[in-house]
């Protein structure tokens, strides 16, 4: 049977079983069904390396889904979230999201895994048919490509194709001013990893041809020691460097990168860094760091941005991340999808979702949009700016045009053969 057939054959069962138990049940048993929990599921990353932005993730739905409940849940139903460690293992986390559909009831999933978990679990909602919210994976093709896109999954989070042309233009007008023409890249070494940084460097050369790559190091996700690839960066003599390591990745090659003076001999961009998972962490954290913003309170610079950090971190005895605004939206996007649809049927929020526009305080105007066409989200604030030692961090962030990043994208999709 194809993985089509299933998924059109759950949803038939689904509503056949529905319809079958409304004929044999009188109206009072009808509202009871009505007012059942709806239990979403969850993987994310709860333990190792990364345990502070899984745990950021849950912090954040939880705050969200409790204001849900208060109001009344979801058009009546209250919502219950089923949270499972996938200790950021991908076969772990599609053994998980299976377990959490097949065994534990749960009618959505959440999906709240890095990129290398991410496409795991899309993979057990393309098998399954169940309504998937990916909040975290930044791979561009997860949704741009459309051999991969499915109608039953759709992102809430950034994605690097966005991130590159922001950064590209960005680091282009720096390079402009600082003559910065030789330039080196260390990322992970997995799809987000290598995604990332082979667009940001192709729209660095976009909006500045002078740029040659010289040294590229790829050191694996969740490497404890980056004494090799460091040396070998700093070996090769560039002027500047781009990096998308993130996490305690990002943080412990800062702090190993400190111990050799890499900061004050190379001009770094580090898209990941205005996050305060990075911020708050590292030892020393360097000066003048390049960073596209990732989550802080002052940018977008609006009272409602701020208001909602001092929640959380009220709440938490910490700031949010970039990981928790990206949940945070996703459960806005089900609560006004809900609403909208008066049901929280996979198949009519998917119908809804499409196209959808919220309020929101992490949208460049003021909202944020789940592009029909691809069903990823656009329109939330991007921009870059540089690091200093303490608060606010990142003092100044300049916004990047949506409108830029539109056309660029388009053009992208096109050579790569997914419009």
């Amino acid at each position: 049977m194809s993985r089509k057939k299933i998924y059109v054959d759950r949803r038939t069962v689904l509503k056949g079983a529905a319809t079958g138990a409304a004929a044999t049940l009188f109206a009072p048993n009808i509202v009871t069904a009505q007012s059942k929990k709806i239990r979403i599921g969850m993987p994310t990353i709860l333990s190792g390396r990364v345990a502070q932005l899984g745990t950021s993730s849950r912090n954040a739905v939880m705050m969200e889904v409790e204001k849900i409940n208060a109001a009344g849940g979801l058009v009546g139903r209250e919502v219950e979230m089923v949270i499972r460690d996938s200790k950021g293992q991908p076969q772990e986390a599609a053994r998980v999201a299976r377990e959490l559909v097949n065994s534990d009831g749960c009618e959505i999933l959440y999906d709240a895994e890095a990129s290398s978990g991410g496409f795991a679990v899309h993979e057990v909602a393309k098998d399954l048919g169940v309504l998937c919210i990916h909040t975290n994976s930044e791979t561009s093709s997860l949704t741009a490509d459309p051999k991969i896109r499915i109608p039953n999954a759709f992102r809430v989070c950034r994605q690097g194709i966005h991130d590159s042309i922001a950064g590209g233009a960005y680091a282009a007008e720096i390079a402009k001013a600082k003559n910065l023409r030789n330039w080196a890249t260390c990322s992970p070494d997995y799809a987000y990893g290598r995604d990332s940084t082979q667009t940001f460097m192709e729209y660095l050369k976009h909006f500045y041809p002078e740029a040659e790559l010289k040294t590229e190091a790829w050191p694996k996700l969740f490497q404890p020691d980056y004494t090799e690839v460091i040396t070998k960066v700093i070996q090769a003599r560039p002027q500047a460097l781009y990096t998308c390591l993130w996490g305690g990745d990002l943080t412990s090659w800062i702090d190993q990168g400190n111990i050799y003076g890499m900061f004050s001999q190379i001009q770094v961009f580090a898209v990941n860094m205005a996050d305060y998972t990075a911020l708050t962490t590292v030892k020393n954290l360097p000066q003048g760091i390049h960073s596209g913003n990732r989550y802080i309170k002052t940018f977008p610079n609006t009272p409602q941005n701020a208001a909602w950090a001092d929640e959380y971190r009220s709440r938490y005895g910490e700031y949010p991340t970039n990981w928790s605004w990206q949940n945070a939206v996703g459960i806005h996007f089900l609560a006004a999808a809900a609403k909208k649809a008066n049901s929280v049927d996979g198949t009519k929020l998917e119908e809804v979702l499409r196209g959808l526009t919220i309020e929101s305080p992490f949208g460049t105007d003021g909202t944020v949009t789940i592009r029909a066409e691809d069903q990823t989200i656009v329109n939330y604030a991007i921009g870059w700016g540089t690091t200093i030692p303490q608060e606010p961090y990142v003092p100044e962030v300049k916004a990047i045009s949506w409108e830029t990043i539109f056309e660029l994208e388009t053009e992208w999709k096109k050579r790569n053969n997914y419009l």
